[in-house]
């Protein structure tokens, strides 16, 4: 399938694959006409690559399980690069939620001392 299709099919704009392909995530052949080509297999890739960028993982943060599927695995997330991506985002995630807790707390002591009654959900 040539680019435009692959677009289509995974909801990616042809730039981003291209933008894939320049980072080397995405392995374009090309046909005899010079258009790039793709397979299923591009489909999967870029399905998974956009998964992860969904829920917050960098481009390069992909690269472990854009090499696990590529290596023939099912998922991308079967290998152990992959699971070791998996805990550190966890880990990223959860010193985040850590911080955010803790500013939480702050501002609502600002509140309480500025406006005491006010109520504070929680």
């Amino acid at each position: 399938m040539r680019i435009g299709e692959l677009a289509e099919r995974t909801g990616v704009s042809t730039r981003s694959l291209r933008y894939y392909e320049q980072h080397g995530l995405l392995k374009a052949r090309r046909g005899s006409n010079g258009y790039r080509q793709y397979t299923e297999d591009d489909v999967k890739l870029v399905s998974e690559i956009r998964a992860l960028l969904a829920v917050g993982f960098t481009l390069e943060d992909t690269r472990p399980f854009v090499d696990c599927l590529r290596s023939g695995h099912s998922t991308g997330g079967s290998c152990a690069e992959s699971v070791e991506v998996y805990q550190r985002k966890l880990a990223e995630i959860d010193e985040e939620i850590r911080l955010l807790l803790t500013r939480r707390a702050e501002v609502a002591a600002q509140l309480a001392q500025s406006c005491p009654g006010c109520f504070v959900r929680g």
